[in-house]
């Protein structure tokens, strides 16, 4: 794991790129989540002890406001489970920024956490909910027993308080993943399907659906190499790399912070300690005035992930 963990992050034939404007940031406010997937990037778990404190959310408010940024994407675990989480939000929403709940739909059941639903829609987050399947069996095999009928119970909380509802201003997008190591069906026909078969079976409604290549990172990498899938699963998206996706990709416009502070150029960067840049550690708060545009990004085989075929991102297919 250890070798394969370098090539990732290291040595790679990736083509180098570099920084566009700065308009987002991703907060990672921990690896607590109450379920464990076994395509999960993160490796995020029940028993995962690492959140983000206070102070390191604070020096994001001031990196916020020295930089202008426009977007806070806040991710996980589940990222409503740190014990700041509403603080932090309405920190954020206070300055208008928009911010993005990276929402796995099975925490706004969840015993503890029955606020969750009405606090996101009462400061107007964006929701973007997990959903790699609308068949039950594939959800349950990919996340665990229960986790479909769950997960439609916090979709179905989501849409009585509006979301995904026309003119409500509440947006609300799912995201697809794969079962097997494929790449992504076409995003638009996958979306019609999903849009179909929610609405008939349960009602729900959304705003967008996105399509995202799994990661061959943590959870995921182990998962392929046990099944002797690794090498084949990688060679599958060098073999699907489209050099026009570069100038979309979301590292461009993206930051993301770690549980710690620490600053990567990517979520998936950030998993293997790719530090901003493929240089030295860095903090956020030795960023606050800095001009990041123009500096190139760190890069490993993992990059091809986001580059193969119709391409993925946080915002799902590129093109």
């Amino acid at each position: 794991m250890a070798d394969v963990i370098e090539q990732q992050a290291g040595q790679t034939d990736f083509p180098a790129i570099r920084r566009g404007p700065l308009h987002t940031l991703q907060m990672n406010l921990g690896y607590l989540c109450n379920i464990a997937c076994t395509h999960c990037h993160v490796a995020a778990g029940p028993k995962r002890t690492e959140l983000m404190d206070w102070q390191t959310m604070a020096t994001a408010l001031a990196f916020v406001d020295a930089q202008h940024i426009t977007t806070v994407d806040v991710t996980g675990g589940s990222p409503e489970m740190n014990p700041h989480f509403r603080d932090f939000v309405q920190c954020l929403r206070e300055r208008d920024v928009h911010v993005i709940d990276r929402c796995n739909p099975t925490i706004l059941v969840e015993p503890g956490y029955e606020w969750s639903a009405d606090f996101l829609a009462a400061h107007g987050v964006e929701v973007i909910a997990s959903l790699p399947c609308y068949s039950a069996d594939n959800v349950d095999a990919q996340r665990g027993k229960g986790v479909f009928e769950a997960s439609i119970a916090g979709l179905e909380k989501l849409n009585t308080r509006g979301y995904g509802q026309a003119n409500s201003g509440l947006a609300l997008n799912l995201v697809y993943n794969p079962v097997a190591p494929v790449l992504p069906p076409d995003q638009n026909v996958l979306e019609a399907d999903y849009r179909r078969f929610l609405g008939a079976r349960f009602g729900l409604v959304f705003n967008h659906l996105f399509t995202l290549a799994n990661m061959p990172i943590q959870r995921y990498a182990r998962a392929l190499m046990r099944d002797g899938e690794y090498g084949a699963y990688m060679q599958l998206l060098k073999d699907a790399y489209r050099q026009d996706n570069l100038a979309s990709v979301m590292c461009r416009g993206l930051i993301s912070v770690d549980w710690q502070g620490h600053v990567h150029d990517c979520d998936f960067n950030q998993m293997l300690a790719l530090p901003l840049g493929g240089g030295a550690p860095i903090t956020l708060g030795a960023l606050i005035d800095a001009d990041l545009a123009g500096r190139s990004i760190g890069v490993g085989d993992h990059c091809y992930g986001c580059t193969a075929g119709q391409g993925s991102s946080c915002g799902g297919a590129l093109r």
